[in-house]
């Protein structure tokens, strides 16, 4: 999960920026907010799956995207 995680990210992600499971997505990945709602819509496509809004505030790293993705993507 976490290899096609940082895949759909790169799509985000200005230059190399080294993805790890703890980089924060605005702090390290410099993601706006309007980026980390588009890369939310990316993975619910990806996986299938409807992301509540009242989630996406909680996915603030690449732990918190992979964690939820395993708990809720088949």
């Amino acid at each position: 999960m976490f290899d096609r995680t940082v895949e759909i990210l790169k799509e985000f992600v200005d230059g190399d920026e080294e993805i790890t499971m703890d980089s924060a997505l605005i702090d390290d990945l410099g993601l706006s907010s309007l980026d980390v709602i588009n890369v939310v819509a990316a993975f619910e496509d990806e996986f299938d799956i409807e992301v509540p809004d009242r989630v996406i505030p909680t996915l603030r790293t690449v732990k918190d995207i992979v964690d939820y993705l395993e708990e809720n993507a088949e």
